[in-house]
């Protein structure tokens, strides 16, 4: 029976705060004759070591990443530019998830966004008043590390100043909370809003809409 008490609430950004990219894929793809999230099986081949890990990671810059990941879904059967999948990437805000990290603000919670992001030089000023909210931002393009790499989460429980026991993680990928889940923290799959918003709710014990 777990007796910790949850002094932490972590979140992903993309696909938890914002509206997924997978939706934009999946839309490039239709119009482009393109199978069924190809893309994310591309992102997902060798994925400590492709083009979008090392992009993540700020090891290689847009123009490199154009080049790179159109060799790679070119060796997967069809070519796709990366600058096409760059342009992709920005969902829109999520205004219950928003709501919900209010309240957990008002609450008392520790909050940090633990995003894997790539560096851009565009500002959005619903994106910018979102992150201005958090406690902390531990930005994979900053940090030279990327979910699911437990540095990350070490880095990001640090920087917070919890323990992973005392920290409650949403991400809408199973792949990243898998690592984060065995440190110790209370781990929700984010599949929708509603959803997302009701677990956490059971886990603090708080209203959030």
């Amino acid at each position: 029976m777990r007796t910790t008490t949850i002094r932490a609430v972590f979140w992903d950004f993309g696909g938890v705060i914002l509206s997924s990219p997978f939706d934009a894929f999946n839309e490039y793809e239709r119009a482009n004759g393109l199978p069924v999230d190809f893309i994310r099986s591309v992102n997902a081949r060798h994925p400590d070591t492709n083009a979008w890990a090392r992009i993540e990671r700020r090891e290689v810059d847009a123009a490199e990443f154009d080049g790179l990941f159109a060799a790679e879904s070119e060796a997967l059967g069809h070519r796709v530019p990366g600058a096409d999948v760059l342009s992709m990437l920005s969902g829109s805000v999520r205004p219950a998830m928003v709501t919900a990290l209010d309240r957990v603000i008002e609450a008392g919670f520790v909050t940090a966004c633990l995003t894997n992001n790539v560096v851009s030089g565009d500002s959005r000023p619903d994106v910018d008043a979102v992150m201005a909210r958090f406690d902390h931002v531990i930005e994979s393009s900053k940090v030279g590390c990327r979910k699911p790499e437990i540095a990350f989460y070490e880095l990001a429980c640090s920087t917070a100043g919890v323990s992973p026991v005392e920290c409650v993680f949403l991400d809408d990928l199973g792949v990243n909370l898998k690592p984060a889940r065995e440190m110790g923290m209370r781990t929700i799959k984010v599949l929708d809003p509603d959803q997302a918003i009701g677990d956490l709710e059971t886990v603090l014990g708080i209203d959030l809409r």
